[in-house]
């Protein structure tokens, strides 16, 4: 695997226009303790229940965790549901102007009731209707100005009506003139609808049923009849268990195996890949990093249960089990590890590499990693030429979480970072200080005592 830690790096606050099927998603959760005396069904008694933006919402919110600016275009019933839909995305921060509201239309619930940590059963409220003309007229005459502040665009298409071909065609063109890129999450036996869309993103059995292949033919078939017919850049497929496989009309295909550690739900899954995909693309990353970040990603998110949104934090908490290289950043790589340590206490300790791997260090790492219990461990290699043996040694132990080399503005890590405790070391010396400022004090030279304050530790006591 490449070092996608780095990848984080090149992530920013990007524009995403999702345009897709809102839906409500509840959940109804409880135990069963018997069965019902009018029926040989089981009883739940409800404990709790809980409601947030499903559909194309769950991107959105799967968006927003991923640190980036959404605005929402779809559509909402005038009822309870649609208010607290639209209420539920505007108090994330989403830019929810271009949500139509439909009267007649019933805005879409999908009530689902888990037992002891399994889905018993789910109950769908909608009724698929048909996006009318003129609303369609009002969103289409919307789109030339939405997307001239957008870098990306997710199509979640839940095949709830909405998503009509006109409506499609408008965002497609409208785009690629732009220069937009659009991923596109379809539904249907018809991908048609999709021409000229940058990446189509079907499960396996949507890719069999819209290239009208049997299940006989090879997925390379299957995927460069869609690359052909649809006239689209990529396909990526996801395959459940299996991962994901991109396929290029190069005739590349490049696998990604799943990486999760158990599966308790796959819901929402699809929805966290097409987040992870635009953040990564509307970043300016290659689709074969995406594809592997949003392939970790989804990894995550089946460990959870419901449609889980997954934060910067824990996954780049989650790409550090996969190589301990993951752990060194140089400065341009400090914003992965901010978003590493969301949430987090940590120590930073200031070393150079010339003195090497001694004694004295080694029980001095072990010293700050236990006297920090439950903080992690950054440990800043202060020299311009760190040699590469001594990190690739410091990586390797466990007691360090985190490496900062290179980092030509001290003070640029210490306002991007505010650890709990600070140490440095000054030959032999495990000296504590009292704040991130005074390392960079230390480092230009200011001497104990003139300008901050400290305190020497044995690190053989």
């Amino acid at each position: 695997m490449v070092k996608l830690i780095g990848m984080l790096s090149h992530f920013s606050p990007v524009r995403v226009l999702v345009i897709g099927d809102f839906m409500v998603d509840t959940y109804t959760t409880g135990k069963v303790k018997r069965i019902s005396p009018e029926a040989p069904v089981s009883v739940l008694h409800v404990q709790k229940e809980e409601s947030r933006p499903g559909g194309a919402g769950n991107v959105v919110l799967n968006l927003i965790s991923l640190g980036a600016k959404v605005t929402a275009v779809g559509r909402v019933g005038h009822d309870i549901a649609g208010e607290q839909l639209r209420f539920s995305l505007e108090s994330e921060g989403v830019d929810a102007e271009c949500i139509v509201t439909q009267r007649g239309f019933k805005t879409p619930v999908k009530n689902r009731l888990i037992a002891d940590a399994q889905q018993v059963l789910r109950v769908d409220f909608e009724t698929i209707t048909p996006l009318p003309v003129e609303l369609e007229q009002i969103v289409i005459e919307k789109l030339p100005s939405l997307l001239d502040s957008v870098q990306i665009v997710a199509v979640s298409d839940y095949s709830k009506g909405f998503l009509t071909r006109d409506l499609l065609r408008a965002v497609i063109d409208l785009a690629n003139e732009r220069g937009v890129s659009v991923i596109v999450d379809p539904k249907g036996d018809d991908f048609s609808r999709y021409q000229n869309a940058t990446i189509l993103k079907p499960n396996l059995l949507e890719a069999y049923t819209a290239a009208k292949l049997p299940l006989e033919a090879s997925l390379e078939e299957v995927s460069q009849t869609l690359l052909r017919e649809c006239n689209v850049n990529k396909v990526l497929v996801t395959r459940s268990e299996a991962g994901m496989s991109l396929f290029t009309r190069e005739e590349q295909r490049f696998d990604f195996p799943v990486r999760s550690k158990e599966v308790k739900d796959v819901t929402g899954a699809g929805d966290t890949v097409l987040a992870m995909i635009s953040v990564a693309l509307g970043s300016g990353l290659d689709i074969k990093y995406a594809a592997q970040l949003a392939n970790i990603a989804a990894g995550m998110a089946i460990e959870r249960l419901g449609c889980a949104s997954i934060n910067l934090s824990d996954f780049a908490a989650r790409l550090l089990e996969f190589d301990v290289d993951n752990k060194i950043f140089d400065e341009e790589h400090l914003f992965a590890m901010q978003q590493a340590l969301r949430g987090k206490r940590y120590a930073v300790l200031g070393l150079d590499s010339a003195h090497g791997m001694t004694t004295a260090l080694f029980r001095s790492i072990r010293k700050v990693a236990s006297r920090s219990e439950g903080k992690k461990l950054i440990v800043y290699v202060r020299d311009n030429d760190p040699d590469a043996e001594f990190v690739s040694l410091l990586s390797s132990l466990a007691e360090v979480d985190f490496i900062v080399l290179k980092c030509e503005s001290l003070k640029n890590l210490c306002e991007i970072i505010h650890p709990h405790e600070v140490f440095v070391m000054e030959g032999n010396n495990l000296i504590s200080l009292d704040h991130a400022t005074a390392l960079l004090s230390r480092l230009q030279g200011v001497h104990v005592g003139e300008a901050v304050s400290s305190s020497v530790i044995s690190p053989f006591a």
